[in-house]
């Protein structure tokens, strides 16, 4: 009863006249009067060959009763009734269902299990807009008629859980969630340069190495997948009428293996895990049989474990360096009459598709597997924007699109929110429409270079959300506003299920002024995200319900870090938001750069450094200067003799974009602004391997110091270095504010 009360809580109740809240939206839906009771004397009716179907409805049916409704296959009235028969209007689909509900019955018809299992996923989305009532233990359903069938075959996400490792009762919930929104593709990403993650147990080594990777302190992270836990995972699934399609990625991001077994290398090694993200440049030899040799025997046990149809082996991102220089691939494409070394990675994924398919399989690629010429039956998963997947559906090759610029949910919502995602179309415009039946679906890719677990949730919901009806419905019965009404009863339902969703679109925008009179920051906050709530503090406290509710604007008379957060009643959404501000000597002063900035950050806009505004934790969005292979030196004129106590700097660290800390960073002064004093310096005392993305300042502090001009100069690594999967390329430093006190 405590269960049921609960739930209760968390639904939205409405009259049982009500028009219902669905996501993904059906193609079609009819009201009518009346409504039917379902309490704990209901039956379920099914036939023996929806058995399963009926027992996942039985077994969610019963946190609204202390009882399991009673299975049966006789026919009564008052009944829940599954049946597998012939359906007109639902496209002839096998996942298509026509749903009723009168006031003698729950009706859900299909011509697949598929079809019924979605059926009843919508039915439970009903009873979040249906009358409940706790004392008689009763749902009461609004009468209505829905057919109802998908526009995408393929609807799916990709999990990275290579770069974090995901436990195993998380993919089982993420199969659940993925359920509910009547996706059915699970691709997950098995191995990386930074970890493998299935074992192999013809190669133990695989796991026993290649699984975990060490850090310069000591410490070792990482995890795998027994066989076992990936037949639970995939029999979990396929209850759930999910095709788990996994991906061992070949010729690129294969550092975890070549650190296990350094012979199918071109140098032979030695390597490590990866610990760093990016594109390492030593990758399988394609030259070498014992190469082809290991990966036939790794898919030999791949097969076994995954019935689905597909394999999707990777082909993304594999520099041709090593090969360039290497004797035996120089050989392979002599004696294999190949042109150059994409020739070669066509050779390559031409024999592993040969291999799978001489076992019943097909592959999937990334777009770059149509470099130097396209597997005869390869799929070609198009993420390098929407051409791959013109020139694949072109040559008629299937082809599942999913670029970064609407599917990538790693990417922050800033870049990529929810609109933009619900405006997405997977059918490219140049496509003819017998060239677009070649467009299987998408996918929403969860890469997880800076999402751990904990994390996920926040990445993909509620964008996985508006895809999942993107590839569901129609376009004819799309409309965002619409859809973000309806996704305000969906969080009643992303709550039951204890998901920590994120923004639609970024939540507050900010007005802020500074009274050089005053010395003083206000800062006005317009919310943009409708039906949500402002809390803020500013003493380093995690902010809450009781913390301050934003209903003024700001003033901030020291330096002071805001933090932020948002609430949908008692639920906080998206993560904690955060915003320093300095309030320095150095605030609004006149400076001078040596060397120019980029124009891809903040326009190249040099008054950033002395706004008194901190930069973020992500260099991408704002708040930042950029010097790509320049040093960064700039005089600040602090327009009258100052006395000085600390002088600091604030620069951005992302080593796997290539973000790197200075050299050394030197401080001068001075009385006239020609002749200059070194007050002190910092050299690089810290981890340049550190993979994680944040603001450092380099300060020094000073005493009985007095000066009208301050020169900073930090000393770009111009290179990045050896130990760098991208070394060789041009280092960015990153600055933010000059602080003076």
């Amino acid at each position: 009863m405590k269960k049921f009360l609960l739930i209760i809580i968390s639904v939205l109740i409405t009259s049982a006249s009500a028009q219902v809240n669905l996501v993904p939206k059906p193609q079609q839906i009819k009201y009518f009067d009346g409504s039917f009771t379902l309490n704990s004397e209901t039956t379920i009716f099914f036939q023996k060959e929806s058995e399963a179907v009926a027992k996942y409805l039985q077994d969610y049916l019963k946190k609204y009763f202390e009882s399991e409704l009673s299975l049966t296959q006789t026919e009564t009235r008052q009944q829940i009734k599954l049946f597998l028969r012939d359906v007109e209007n639902i496209n002839n689909n096998p996942e298509g269902y026509h749903l009723i509900i009168n006031k003698d019955q729950i009706l859900i018809e299909a011509e697949d299990n598929r079809g019924l299992f979605y059926g009843v996923q919508t039915l439970k989305q009903i009873i979040y807009s249906s009358q409940i009532s706790p004392k008689d233990k009763a749902i009461k359903f609004p009468c209505l008629e829905i057919y109802d069938y998908p526009r995408f075959l393929w609807r799916g996400l990709n999990l990275d859980c290579c770069r974090h490792f995901m436990s195993k009762d998380f993919i089982k919930r993420y199969i659940d969630l993925l359920a509910f929104q009547k996706m059915n593709i699970l691709h997950w990403h098995l191995t990386e340069d930074q970890g493998w993650r299935i074992e192999i147990k013809k190669y133990p080594e695989l796991t026993q190495i290649g699984a975990f990777r060490k850090y310069d302190d000591g410490s070792v992270y990482g995890g795998f997948y027994s066989q076992d836990d990936i037949k639970e995972i995939v029999q979990y699934a396929q209850s759930r009428f999910i095709t788990v399609v996994p991906e061992i990625e070949m010729p690129g991001h294969s550092t975890a293996a070549i650190a296990t077994f350094p012979q199918l290398s071109c140098t032979g090694g030695p390597f490590e895990v990866g610990t760093l993200w990016g594109i390492y440049k030593d990758i399988y030899c394609a030259g070498n049989e014992k190469t082809f040799e290991f990966l036939e025997n790794v898919l030999n046990e791949v097969i076994e474990l995954f019935p689905s149809k597909y394999i999707h082996i990777g082909g993304d991102e594999a520099p041709k360096d090593r090969w360039q220089k290497c004797e035996k691939c120089q050989l392979r494409i002599k004696e294999e009459n190949l042109a150059d070394e994409h020739e070669l990675q066509s050779y390559f994924i031409k024999r592993i598709e040969k291999f799978l398919n001489s076992k019943g399989k097909e592959i999937i690629g990334w777009d770059e597997i149509l470099e130097g010429g396209l597997a005869p039956g390869a799929t070609v998963q198009s993420w390098r924007g929407t051409k791959g997947a013109i020139d694949a559906a072109k040559m008629n090759h299937d082809v599942i699109v999913s670029p970064t610029s609407h599917c990538y949910f790693d990417y922050p919502i800033e870049t990529t929110d929810v609109p933009k995602v619900y405006s997405f179309n997977p059918i490219p415009d140049e496509l003819s429409d017998e060239e677009a039946k070649h467009v299987l679906g998408s996918e929403g890719n969860m890469w997880t270079e800076y999402a751990p677990q904990h994390l996920v949730d926040y990445r993909l919901f509620p964008r996985l959300t508006a895809l999942a009806e993107v590839l569901w419905t129609y376009p004819k019965e799309r409309n965002y506003d619409e859809f973000s009404t309806r996704l305000k009863t969906f969080y009643n339902m992303l709550d039951d299920m204890n998901v920590n969703y994120n923004f639609e679109i970024p939540p507050m925008s900010l007005q802020e002024s500074f009274d050089k009179n005053l010395n003083r920051f206000d800062i006005t906050i317009y919310l943009k995200q409708k039906g949500l709530e402002l809390f803020y503090s500013t003493d380093g406290t995690e902010p809450g319900r009781n913390s301050i509710k934003y209903d003024k604007p700001i003033g901030i008379t020291n330096s002071t870090n805001i933090k932020f957060a948002f609430y949908r009643g008692e639920k906080k959404v998206g993560e904690t938001i955060e915003r320093g501000y300095s309030l320095s000597k150095a605030n609004n002063k006149i400076i001078t750069l040596t060397y120019p900035p980029s124009n891809r950050f903040e326009g190249g806009n040099q008054n950033i450094l002395t706004d008194g505004i901190l930069g973020g934790n992500n260099y991408r969005i704002g708040g930042y200067l950029g010097f790509q292979s320049s040093d960064f030196e700039v005089v600040i004129d602090l327009e009258s003799e100052t006395d000085l106590s600390k002088i600091s700097a604030g620069f951005f660290t992302a080593s796997s974009s290539l973000v790197l800390l200075p050299e050394f960073t030197e401080f001068f002064i001075s009385d006239d602004g020609e002749n200059y004093k070194s007050v002190g310096k910092v050299v690089k005392n810290f981890s340049l391997k550190d993979p994680s993305w944040k603001r450092i300042d380099l300060s020094i502090s000073l005493s009985n110091t007095k000066a009208r001009y301050i020169k900073i100069f930090a000393k770009n690594q111009m290179q990045v270095p050896e130990w760098h999967p991208a070394c060789g390329g041009k280092v960015w430093l990153m600055v933010d504010e000059i602080i003076v006190e």
